[in-house]
């Protein structure tokens, strides 16, 4: 009977040692956190990935491995580096299909970020749900957040819809027409895009509801090089307000159209890349005073304040006013989920960003639904520097003014 207990603690004693060396062995093999990442370089969508998608990946990767990593207990309890495996979506969406089929199949990526652009998000979304991807959609305004999470509850949309965007637009211009600053004729055009066709789903009604007088609404495609019919026809209507649903290409191309054609509302709202640094540097603080765009933050925020620090030391440049720190934003939610959860366990870390509150650089953040509320909607250029004016409610909202003529 003694020899049978001896035997049974032997048994146990050697099981035990064999699960830690097979634990061990675990930890030993995990050298890097494989993480894809695939959106525009080139195409039409470049433009703002280079801006908001682009520079955040590689600021969050620098910042990360700065640190040794990301902590992993199933590896030691240790730091683990990331490995970034980049590709070109060509701003194509079935590009942009292939790459994160790639990511997942051939590249076993252990996440993959989410890529530039409403639609290109939308197009990919079922490919990160098949293989089980947290999809931290950001660069995506859509107001199918809710529906979208429910069909895809690996998906997460933290930028807002058009209905929320156009109401808090509409609100400002309401405030602006009590006021006597603008009068009540509109024009307004969209990009033919996810985007666009979002926005302006939302704004037409609301702009019904405030009683403004819609005097154009139509539409572009996405890549057109030429929109100087589009403003010439606009300017004879002689609009109080100007609004484009626009990706970077139209918001550039008109604004600098509307400076030649002398085009010159009192509101003057273009959509994405109004909030970009380069569109500033390009057209002068001077120039485009009093332009409003979509997005906006809260300039003053001391995170606020070093995140732009520490983007301008990595990148050579500031980031954009709008989506870049929401994008950064993502990547921590995405960090400190992996780190609660501890490995990295796809649908444990999926679970942990459904619930858990985040610290981040734009502040406390908890999904509901796995979307972001309440987000920022509306801001303009005022002295140089983009502030965000709606809601009006969040912290650090400027007043609203009138555009001045162009210089």
């Amino acid at each position: 009977m003694h020899t049978g207990i001896l035997r049974a603690l032997s048994t146990s004693v050697a099981v035990i040692m064999a699960a830690g060396l097979i634990a061990s062995a675990h930890a030993a093999e995990i050298k890097s956190i494989r993480i894809g990442a695939s959106a525009a370089k080139t195409g039409p969508n470049a433009a703002g990935a280079a801006v908001t998608h682009w520079p955040n990946v590689k600021l969050w990767v620098d910042q990360v491995n700065k640190k040794g990593g990301i902590m992993l207990k199933s590896a030691g309890n240790k730091r683990v580096p990331i490995e970034l495996i980049e590709y070109d979506d060509r701003s194509s969406n079935d590009d942009a299909v292939k790459s994160v089929e790639r990511l997942a199949t051939e590249d076993k990526a252990d996440f993959i970020i989410a890529p530039w652009g409403t639609g290109t998000n939308l197009a990919v979304a079922p490919i990160f749900a098949k293989y089980g991807y947290p999809q931290l959609a950001v660069t995506a305004v859509t107001d199918k957040g809710p529906e979208l999470a429910k069909r895809w509850p690996n998906s997460f949309w933290l930028l807002g819809g058009g209905k929320h965007m156009a109401s808090s637009l509409v609100d400002l211009l309401k405030k602006m027409n009590a006021e006597g600053k603008i009068g009540k004729k509109v024009a307004m055009i969209h990009v033919a895009d996810g985007f666009g066709l979002d926005m302006v789903a939302g704004a037409r009604p609301a702009l019904k509801a405030a009683g403004f007088d819609v005097a154009y609404d139509k539409s572009y495609p996405l890549g057109t090089q030429d929109l100087s019919p589009v403003v010439n026809e606009i300017k004879g209507l002689g609009p109080d307000v100007f609004i484009a649903f626009s990706y970077p290409p139209g918001t550039f191309g008109l604004t600098a159209l509307s400076k030649i054609a002398g085009f010159n509302p009192k509101v003057f709202y273009v959509g994405v890349g109004a909030a970009f640094p380069v569109y500033r540097d390009k057209f002068k603080p001077e120039a485009i005073e009093g332009v409003m765009g979509t997005g906006g933050w809260d300039a003053a925020s001391p995170k606020i304040q070093e995140y732009i620090k520490l983007h301008k030391e990595v990148n050579g440049a500031e980031p954009d006013a709008w989506a870049s720190s929401v994008e950064y934003a993502s990547l921590e939610m995405l960090q400190q989920a992996i780190e609660k959860v501890g490995s990295l366990d796809r649908k444990a870390v999926v679970k942990a960003l459904q619930t858990m509150e985040f610290d981040t650089v734009i502040g406390k953040v908890r999904l509901k639904g796995n979307v972001r509320a309440n987000p920022w909607a509306v801001g303009q250029w005022q002295d140089g520097k983009f502030y965000g004016l709606a809601p009006t409610k969040l912290p650090g909202a400027h007043a609203p003014i009138a555009k001045p003529a162009w210089k």
